[in-house]
């Protein structure tokens, strides 16, 4: 069995670092207040984005479900604040057709 790490574990482990930092900082809370309110001690989250292990898959669906994320958002760096992205989506559902294209053409401009 292949032991060291391969160039795609690597990545993997570091977009989870990187996110995670993202992902909280966009929530706009302390990694002490997130540590606490996923039942770990004060410094887990810290030791997270300080590169020190990985969480186990349950802690991970904790850590997505308090970023209100789902685990496909968290590892998608297209979408940067996802939750911000998610609620935007749900309001445009209930636009009519004219303020669709008023915001379409408003985002168009917003990307010059």
């Amino acid at each position: 069995m292949y032991s060291e790490n391969t160039f795609e574990e690597n990545s993997y482990e570091e977009l989870f670092y990187d996110r995670l930092t993202q992902l909280r900082s966009a929530k706009k809370v302390s990694a002490r207040d997130m540590s606490l309110s996923i039942g770990q001690n004060p410094e887990y989250i810290n030791g997270l984005e300080n590169k020190k292990g990985l969480p186990s898959m349950t802690v991970f669906f904790y850590i997505c479900d308090y970023l209100n994320v789902t685990p496909k958002e968290f590892f998608d760096e297209s979408i940067v604040c996802p939750e911000q992205f998610k609620n935007l989506y749900q309001d445009m559902q209930e636009l009519d057709r004219d303020d669709l294209q008023l915001l379409w053409t408003l985002t168009k401009r917003l990307q010059k």
